[in-house]
């Protein structure tokens, strides 16, 4: 009786995480699109069509490199908030005026797609 009453806990347990896991990729799905939207609007002309920082628009000092070892090993939280707020004596302006924060962290997890 007991082993049943596992089983059919585990099943229960594992529709939920399918169901829920299932809702999740399609949000995250319609969230890349809104991201790669707004990196082609707003990030593109400097970064690059894949982050590169080889954009139409270049500066000195050179925007960042988004596919490089030392931006992919800040945490995702450093990375937000310098798209949100901007770097000081860099062109990296704040986006936060254009961007809501729920923008912002959908054009992070586009960059976050790009080949290294």
């Amino acid at each position: 009786m007991m082993s049943r009453t596992r089983t059919v806990l585990c099943m229960l347990t594992m529709v939920c995480w399918l169901a829920d896991s299932t809702t999740g990729f399609a949000a995250g799905e319609r969230n890349l699109a809104r991201g790669k939207k707004l990196y082609e609007k707003y990030c593109l002309a400097c970064h690059g069509p894949l982050g590169r920082g080889d954009g139409a628009v270049q500066f000195d000092p050179p925007v960042a490199d988004l596919t490089s070892s030392e931006v992919l090993m800040k945490p995702d939280s450093r990375l937000l908030k310098s798209i949100h707020e901007g770097r000081p004596n860099t062109a990296m302006d704040t986006w936060k005026r254009v961007m809501s924060e729920e923008a912002t962290r959908d054009v992070l997890a586009y960059i976050l797609t790009f080949p290294r």
